[in-house]
């Protein structure tokens, strides 16, 4: 199964993020994704089977434990790959805390076998895909307010026609 470990973002921001793709979509083409997929990936993880999924949960807690919640900060807009056909992203602004967090996490995913892709951790929400990014200046935009993540969840993501649809496999919560 296809997974990934990503901070759960609280309700207001998400709301906030959603307002933001809203505002963009007027003056960006491309496939804005839905609110209920919007998630700051940690550690994607892409094909593992069960004995390693459960290791994962094992290193979800492990590395999660006396944690408190994060601070979630908007840094401004971003792209992967070229502007006729990129993907948009929100940057989160990079903290200590949550630089720790996604390096524990690797940590205790390393420490019990399970791969992940190692790319350098660059905290973001994609908003959209496909996305044509207009030369032009955009409008101005209302970012999200600062809010603090309290839960990390470990997920299976299914690839389909319309979009990847993720299922919950185990959530941890910051600072319980």
């Amino acid at each position: 199964m296809r997974t990934f470990v990503a901070l759960d973002l609280p309700p207001d921001f998400a709301d906030d993020v959603a307002g933001l793709a809203r505002q963009l979509s007027a003056a960006v083409e491309g496939r804005f994704l839905p609110r209920s997929t919007y998630h700051l990936t940690l550690a994607f993880l892409g094909e593992v089977d069960e004995a390693q999924a459960a290791r994962a949960a094992d290193a979800l807690d492990a590395a999660c434990a006396n944690t408190a919640p994060v601070v979630l900060a908007s840094d401004g807009l971003g792209k992967f790959g070229r502007a006729s056909d990129a993907t948009l992203w929100l940057g989160i602004a990079p903290t200590r805390e949550l630089d720790d967090l996604a390096e524990r996490l690797r940590d205790e995913l390393a420490s019990r076998g399970v791969p992940f892709d190692a790319k350098p951790f660059k905290p973001h929400i994609t908003l959209a895909r496909r996305a044509r990014i207009p030369k032009a200046s955009l409008p101005p935009l209302a970012f999200p307010r600062d809010d603090r993540a309290a839960a990390v969840t470990l997920y299976k993501s299914t690839l389909e026609r319309t979009g990847a649809v993720y299922k919950t496999l185990h959530t941890t919560h910051l600072g319980a």
